[in-house]
């Protein structure tokens, strides 16, 4: 099987090819609930494994250090104008090798080692490069958090304002990587224009529910929009940065020469067809299903007595307090995982417990929507993690068995896209 599929891969390395056949059925025989991946197309797989892997091209179109890159240029300006196209942006920058070294540019460009930066503490749903203590952001920069409420799992924006008017940060970040509810970025805007600060809009997570309508674009009201390229955008793993002309030549430098070298060629001709792809009418009505999912998805896991962060999700992920079912979220993610549920354990807001066992599991609905599963799904996917939870309680791995068969049978009726699986 493997043979066919890869076969230079196999008959050179067929311990590897045999790793890489194993990954391909796990991904099509599973339910991919982790809301950070999902699948890409046939077409940005092809284009991440092309002969533009051979190039070096330290610079920018146009503007090179190597000669030979006629074809690379061309292909750079276009994964560029169909960001800018895209978002609605002034200028994009495709060459982030990924999100944090990304995130890491926009302190290149704006701060000053020893500077003040906000940003959503880690344990409310915030990312490491938000400032958080054992991130470089947080050792080279004097970091300071904000959260969420602990009635109702909200951003609070009035303590946002008074922390950034007491602090008067540098930059200030909006998004996070547990946060299932809408971002208000105009509010950030406002907050941000009043405490003298830079505001950056990491939407690693939400950027194809932006590109498809279905959450409100931070394009306008922020100085700059940070990215991953895969999650709900369905591109491969890269960055990108986007911002107003006046700071594109901040960001360009602070990208290169900043922090790195020449940009990976082949993933950012993936990065161009999966903006293509997102800029189609079908993107539109793919993103829309996501969030369909997920709050189809919520509602039935309220049903069956689920604790869910800020009462529900109105965008792809659902982060669940596993707390009143007295199941540890990583007993519950392994118990999942061995159901056939691919999950993560994630701290809750105000975790009394470590953040390597917390009390949590983080969904998301990017894959299964992309498998074409509808919110009609939902219910039996609700009662598939049901059972599963109450199984890890009970120690009953046959009942995660029979989850983990019924499972594979629904996997193999809705085909993952881009699994070369026949």
């Amino acid at each position: 099987m493997s043979a066919r599929r890869h076969p230079a891969l196999s008959a050179t390395d067929p311990e590897l090819a045999s790793f890489v056949a194993a990954e391909e059925v796990l991904q099509a025989q599973t339910l991919r609930l982790i809301p950070s991946e999902n699948y890409v197309s046939a077409a940005v797989l092809e284009a991440s494994g092309t002969v533009l892997q051979n190039k070096y091209s330290e610079g920018y179109p146009g503007r090179r250090y190597y000669e030979g890159q006629q074809n690379i240029d061309r292909v750079e300006a276009l994964a560029i104008e169909r960001a800018k196209g895209l978002f609605g942006v002034d200028h994009a920058n495709v060459q982030p090798y990924s999100g944090s070294p990304a995130n890491l540019a926009v302190y290149l460009a704006f701060a000053k080692p020893g500077d003040t930066v906000m940003g959503m503490a880690l344990p409310m749903g915030g990312h490491l490069t938000h400032g958080w203590g054992v991130s470089a952001t947080g050792s080279w920069f004097r970091g300071v958090q904000y959260g969420v409420s602990a009635e109702t799992g909200l951003i609070d924006y009035d303590a946002v304002r008074e922390l950034a008017l007491a602090e008067r940060p540098k930059l200030i970040f909006c998004g996070g990587t547990a946060l299932p509810r809408t971002i208000d970025f105009a509010a950030f805007a406002e907050i941000a224009r009043e405490a003298g600060s830079i505001l950056v809009a990491d939407v690693a997570h939400i950027a194809g529910l932006i590109a498809g309508g279905a959450h409100p674009s931070p394009a306008g009201h922020v100085d700059v929009i940070s990215t991953t390229t895969h999650k709900t955008l369905r591109g491969p793993r890269g960055a990108m940065l986007m911002c107003r002309e006046e700071h594109a030549k901040a960001i360009d430098k602070a990208v290169f020469p900043g922090l790195q070298g020449g940009p990976h060629n082949q993933t950012t001709a993936g990065i161009a067809v999966a903006l293509h792809e997102a800029a189609q009418p079908s993107f539109v009505t793919y993103a829309h299903a996501v969030v369909a999912n997920a709050k189809a998805l919520a509602a039935a896991l309220l049903e069956r007595g689920f604790d869910l962060v800020s009462g529900g999700t109105d965008n792809h992920l659902i982060l669940m307090d596993l707390t009143g079912k007295d199941v540890p979220g990583k007993v519950a993610a392994k118990a999942l995982d061995r159901a056939g549920i691919v999950v993560n354990y994630n701290t809750v807001p105000f975790d009394p417990r470590k953040p390597f066992d917390p009390s949590g599991v983080r969904i998301g609905t990017p894959s299964l929507t992309s498998r074409g599963l509808s919110a009609e799904h939902m219910p039996v996917v609700a009662d598939w993690i049901s059972r599963s939870v109450d199984a890890a309680a009970k120690g009953d791995e046959p009942a995660l068995a029979v989850v983990r068969a019924e499972v594979a049978d629904l996997m193999a009726a809705f085909p993952a896209p881009g699994l070369p699986l026949s």
